[in-house]
């Protein structure tokens, strides 16, 4: 089941800039290992859910997946061949907005190699370039 927000304030929102690199939430604070983005992309529910299963799946119910996006935005498309005017459309699906040095997904539990394995599959279902990091070391 993809995520999406229990309630909102309003129903639809504009498309807004994503400008700049990510200041909030780009470095690793749960797991041991994640997966940053290195582009700026509209993340939709759909793909955010297939990179947990696809680490799920790989895991094999060893270690544990952390989602550090959540889709918040609701983004509308017309119907094709339909005339422009009457109104904004409705929302066709939820999205994350992410900038450059978002953290998307950790991991913690399990060895570099199988971490590096999982974050990889979850890369590919990703829109944006990704890179994989580990948890730096408070001094």
């Amino acid at each position: 089941m993809p995520r999406m927000p229990k309630r909102i304030k309003f129903r639809k929102q504009q498309r807004g800039k994503m400008r700049g690199n990510a200041t909030r939430g780009n470095y690793v604070s749960y797991g041991e290992y994640g997966l940053q983005a290195l582009e700026t992309h509209w993340v939709s529910a759909r793909q955010i859910e297939a990179g947990r299963i696809a680490a799920q799946h790989f895991l094999r119910r060893q270690g544990k997946v952390f989602i550090r996006i959540f889709p918040d935005k609701p983004i509308s498309k017309k119907p094709l061949e339909t005339r422009m005017g009457k109104g904004k459309a409705d929302t066709d699906f939820w999205a994350a907005r992410v900038k450059p040095g978002t953290m998307l997904y950790e991991i913690a539990g399990v060895p570099e190699d199988i971490a590096k394995q999982a974050l990889a599959r979850i890369a590919h279902k990703m829109p944006v370039r990704c890179r994989f990091v580990g948890r730096r070391i408070a001094v």
